[in-house]
């Protein structure tokens, strides 16, 4: 019999999720421990895509899916749609690595908490799913909030839109593509890390590189392979074995380290933006609570069947 948690999932899920999840949530410190290093957003990016493509190898080869990487790089439409993926996770990499560097944590965070509600809405748009009445109530709060936050920011929040747009993008695509998570992450790393060893090789011949030139920054460069590559296994393992509900909860532990990590490090937080993120919590809230709705169904026939 195989241990569960309350709802039916397995323990080692629950557990994978969260693990995947926090570490998400501390990514903006390695990277500004990387920024204090001097090493720019584009090294850091270039660096992830190279490194991240050994440890999305190894996954591959741990879940034998060889066959289905040939497959893939003998499709065409499927490689063209990841190579799309690639450039879309890319940008996003990029603006975050920036935004963590440049004092704008909390922005990240915005944007992180808007990401789901703007999932829900894109599903109704491109796939047809139905969105219900929590549901369009989760999407009003998240509009007032970027509305509430574009007062006082004195515009529009780009950097928490455009992150928000550019994950969106990436899901969608994903969600189109006829390929294993472990499989469509290699194709992604491979497709990134020939524009990313070019800069790496660039930059170290002309002496700006960074690897090699001290112990803590190889050693941060390096780290950037499993930081990328690990909680997203995890995140594609967990998400077959628990509950939409409790992804639904989890996903928001990693903008909120983020929130947190920006007030302690004393980024502006006036009484006008704390509203902002009140309606975007408030929205962050109903929009699990119409997850769990959806999902209770599905625990009450996991409930009726024993565990083997």
């Amino acid at each position: 019999m195989t241990s569960s948690a309350p709802g039916g999932e397995s323990r080692p899920a629950l557990g994978a999720a969260i693990v995947c999840y926090f570490i998400w949530g501390i990514v903006p410190l390695v990277f500004q421990a990387m920024g204090r290093l001097g090493i720019s957003p584009a090294e850091i990016l270039a660096n992830r895509t190279v490194w991240a493509v050994p440890i999305a190898l190894l996954f591959v080869v741990l879940a034998r899916q060889g066959r289905e990487v040939l497959a893939v790089l003998r499709t065409p439409r499927t490689l063209a749609w990841l190579t799309l993926s690639s450039v879309l996770i890319a940008g996003n990499w990029g603006l975050y690595i920036w935004a963590v560097n440049s004092g704008r944590v909390l922005e990240t965070a915005l944007g992180y908490y808007i990401n789901p509600l703007l999932g829900m809405a894109a599903g109704a748009l491109i796939f047809n799913e139905k969105i219900d009445r929590l549901g369009y109530v989760a999407i009003g709060l998240a509009v007032l909030g970027v509305a509430v936050q574009a007062v006082a920011v004195g515009g529009l929040p780009i950097v928490s839109l455009a992150l928000a747009v550019s994950f969106g993008g990436y899901g969608i695509v994903r969600k189109r593509v006829a390929a294993s998570a472990q499989t469509g992450l290699l194709i992604e790393c491979l497709v990134l890390s020939v524009f990313g060893l070019a800069y790496v090789v660039w930059l170290q011949h002309a002496g700006g590189g960074h690897l090699g030139k001290s112990l803590p920054a190889t050693a941060w460069l390096l780290a950037c392979g499993p930081f990328t590559a690990v909680p997203l296994v995890l995140f594609s393992w967990a998400a077959r074995r628990i509950p939409l509900s409790s992804l639904a909860f989890l996903q928001f532990l990693g903008p909120t380290a983020g929130f947190a990590i920006g007030v302690m490090q004393g980024e502006a937080f006036t009484p006008l933006r704390a509203l902002s993120f009140v309606f975007i919590w408030g929205g962050a809230v109903v929009f699990a609570a119409a997850a769990w709705k959806r999902s209770r169904p599905e625990l009450k026939a996991t409930e009726l069947v024993e565990p083997a």
